[in-house]
């Protein structure tokens, strides 16, 4: 077991608005960012190329900070990918089967068993359909019940910790049916409707913003996560632009990041 040298490490999660492509320029500005955010784990959605996840690797490397990646490639242009600092273990990546309910134009959630230290936890990042109609919501919802059965199937064979990540395109009190099929019931502890000073993510024109993206813990017996660590990473702030022109140059979301302890394993 590699020998990180302290006691947490930071998982975040960040949609590149890969939608059309990501051209060089917004890559670079990307790598950038990452190397700002500077996490052990990072869940990206919206990767578009599918070369996107190494050509960002490897700006990163050539920063000096090694990082290693995990893809599967999805039926459309748009992926989700991993990108995991070296010494970390990511092992068994794949695609939840059916999460795109057979509409090849959108996202399955994506899988990849991680261990960081000594927590080892399932990662599951998704990309759920967009849009606030109600035919909208109701895909969603169809998406979060084949999602949420998974993860409940999981819970019951095993004690595993279960971090759930990414774009969810749910807005926290007003699409209550995705969460209660996503993760109701006690299953998964939403902390990014909780515990999550910040209440904007996703940058939208003219200065308006929500809270699209979303952060979760499996409930029960998960208790590595810091309480009170989840925060919007304000990286247009680090990188000393404004919010507009982070959204046209680097991407229209914010990530996630929070912390979790890596000195013990208490599933």
């Amino acid at each position: 077991m590699p020998d990180f040298g302290h006691t947490t490490a930071k998982i975040a999660a960040w949609n590149l608005a890969g939608y059309g492509g990501i051209p060089e320029a917004r890559l670079n500005r990307q790598v950038e960012g990452l190397a700002l955010l500077d996490a052990e784990v990072i869940a990206l959605v919206e990767v578009n190329p599918l070369s996107a996840l190494e050509t960002l690797r490897q700006g990163l490397a050539d920063k000096g900070v090694s990082y290693g990646a995990a893809i599967v490639p999805q039926a459309d242009d748009l992926h989700i990918g991993v990108l995991y600092k070296e010494g970390i273990t990511a092992e068994n990546p794949r695609l939840l089967e059916g999460s795109d309910l057979g509409d090849s134009r959108r996202r399955k959630a994506f899988i990849v068993d991680l261990r960081v230290g000594r927590f080892d936890f399932m990662l599951v990042v998704v990309h759920l359909k967009s849009g606030r109609s109600a035919a909208s919501q109701k895909i969603r919802d169809d998406q979060a019940k084949t999602i949420g059965a998974f993860i409940r199937e999981r819970r019951q064979a095993s004690r595993d910790d279960i971090l759930l990540a990414g774009d969810f395109n749910m807005i926290p009190g007003q699409d209550v049916s995705n969460f209660h099929h996503l993760g109701g019931d006690d299953l998964m502890d939403f902390v990014s409707s909780w515990d999550l000073p910040d209440r904007f993510s996703h940058i939208l024109e003219a200065g308006r913003a929500n809270l699209l993206d979303g952060f979760a813990i499996s409930r029960t017996y998960s208790t590595e996560y810091i309480r009170g660590s989840l925060r919007i990473f304000p990286m247009h702030w680090c990188m000393d632009i404004g919010r507009e022109r982070f959204r046209e140059t680097v991407s229209d979301h914010l990530p996630f990041v929070a912390s979790f302890r890596i000195d013990r394993d208490r599933d």
